[in-house]
Parts: structure tokens; sequence; C-alpha cells
């Protein structure tokens, strides 16, 4: 639904505030800050987890709009489920994260001002991990005695169009196509200190109901690095510095293509508390550093995490 005109407010400007807003949901796909992905946990593990995270900043345009102060505010609460198998002998673990967003976005266009505000599901996603080097499925007790040096693995990462979306709208909680990231990931530890660098690239499907509706928007792909240092504390004390850049969607509606390609980066740190034997909290800033297009956002997560190991059933 595009922004009714208050006020003498003009409903095209309010169009033109809200695609710039827009912007910024999209491109969150790509900036991933996820330390220690690729450190391998016994088979048979599980944990729930319960995340809030609070997004607040600019958002920048195509610099040719006519567009000032165009800013978000939105809020991720994130329900998660992790567990972890063995997959051929190899430590593997899937993880479902969905998501449920709400905020508000504003702009002016001149003397115009637009904003609006949206709630509803995002997006789901699924994430595959499997080691390649360095990390065979053990159990419990056997990685009690287990000492990590190098790893290197593989995941795939799947966006799926759970999120509520109507092509009427220029800002939507989903964003109605498919997202998939292959990605290769290697850790390196030294006594308490890891090092996590990462590489992949985001593709994605099209959106056939885009706004107005039924516009066709489709984006290049998003080639995605991050990296992490961490220092370990005590068992499950942790703490990490983290930066990744990510390049590339420039996008195109009805064949007319767009000044939006990103390349960006963000920095940001972590730091992992233990609870209780099977819980822990995490706590994690991030900013943007090199922003050229999206959300140039300050982002505060806070997640509880409840994890256990299953019993073998041989």
């Amino acid at each position: 639904m595009a922004l009714d005109p208050r006020n003498g407010r003009m409903k095209t400007g309010g169009v033109i505030i809200l695609f710039c807003a827009w912007l910024a949901p999209t491109s969150s796909q790509a900036q991933d800050l996820s330390p220690r992905a690729y450190v391998i946990t016994p088979i048979h593990s599980h944990a729930v987890t319960v995340s809030y995270s609070f997004n607040d900043g600019a958002v920048l345009a195509d610099p040719t709009l006519p567009i000032e102060d165009a800013k978000g505010r939105f809020h991720l609460p994130t329900l998660s489920y992790y567990h972890g198998y063995s997959l051929f002998g190899r430590s593997s673990n899937f993880t479902v994260s969905l998501p449920y967003a709400f905020g508000n976005f504003q702009g002016n266009v001149g003397a115009v001002n637009g904003q609006v505000s949206r709630s509803g599901l995002a997006d789901a996603r699924m994430r595959f991990s499997v080691n390649l080097m360095g990390g065979r499925a053990m159990s419990l007790k056997e990685m009690m005695s287990w000492r990590q040096r190098f790893l290197l693995g593989a995941s795939l990462t799947v966006s799926a169009p759970t999120g509520q979306y109507d092509p009427a709208r220029v800002i939507n909680m989903g964003v109605n196509r498919w997202g998939f990231k292959p990605e290769i990931g290697a850790s390196r530890r030294w006594g308490n200190w890891m090092l996590d660098a990462y590489g992949g690239i985001w593709f994605f499907t099209a959106n056939n109901q885009f706004y107005p509706g039924p516009s066709r928007r489709t984006q290049n792909p998003i080639f995605a690095t991050e990296g992490h240092l961490s220092y370990r504390l005590k068992p499950r004390l942790w703490a990490s510095f983290d930066g990744n850049f990510w390049v590339g969607g420039r996008s195109t509606v009805d064949g007319e293509e767009k000044n939006n390609q990103q390349k960006n980066s963000r920095i940001g740190a972590t730091l992992s508390l233990p609870l209780t034997r099977q819980q822990a909290l995490k706590c994690s800033f991030s900013d943007g550093a090199y922003v050229t297009r999206g959300g140039d956002y300050t982002t505060i997560t806070v997640a509880w995490q409840y994890s256990w190991v299953g019993q073998d059933k041989k």
C-alpha cells in the first residue's frame, strides 16, 4: 500500500521515500556477522535460540533520487533451532530460523515528509553445513578429548519467501523470492585464539509481483565475505571482533536497470557468556564501516540459547 497523502503530502513523493526505505530490509541478507559458524559440535546436539535485534540508522538509495534524511528503525525477534548430526562420517548440522519484524521508515522529498510502519513475519532461513576437513563426526565423549586446529567446511543457506508480502505495498516484511547462498568457511585455532574466514555468493530468484504489481524485479548475485578474530577466556566464555564486506546486487525492474549496486562493509564485536551448563547468552554490536546503498544501521543483538545433547540410539 503506497503512502496515503496527508495534509497535502504528495503520494508520489511518499512512494519514492518508501522505495528508498525498502532497500534496507532487502539488502540485509548479505550483512551477516556470525563468528564460529564452522566450529563443530557433537552428533545428536540440539539448541533452541531466541534472539532480539534492534536496528537504527540511515537508508542510502540511488543518489539521483531527490531523497533526504531517509531513516529506518526496526526490531527483529527470531526463533531458531539447531541440530548436529553425522553425514558420511563428517560433522554436519542444520539450522532453521523464523524471524518477525516490526518498525518504522521515514524520509523527505524536498519539504514533503513520508513515513510508514510495518510488522509481520519475515522470510525464514535454513542453513545446512558440513565439515570437509579437520572435523569428523564425534560423540560428546569423544569431543571431550579432541582439540581443534584447522577446520574447513561448506554450507548452503536458503532464504524462503515465507514473510508477509503485498505487491501493492512498497515496504514488506518479506521479499517474495528465494535466495541461495553457497559458502566455504575456514577456522583455525592457536591456543585460546581463533580466526574464522568465510566467502560465499547470494543468488536470487525473480520477484514477479514487485510494486505496484505485477512488475518483475530481478537482482544480480551478491558476493559476501566475513572474518572473525576471537579469544576464549575460559570454556564457553569468549569474545570476538567481527567484520564483513559484500558487493553486487544491482537490480532490474521490468527490464530497467537500477543504480543500486551495493558495496558495503560492517564491523562489530560479539561476547558469549555461559549462564548454566545448558544455557548461554550472546550479545553483539555492529555498525556500518562503509555503505554505498541500503541500510547504514547500528545493530544491537541479544540472544538466549538452550542446548542439549541427545543419546546415541545405537
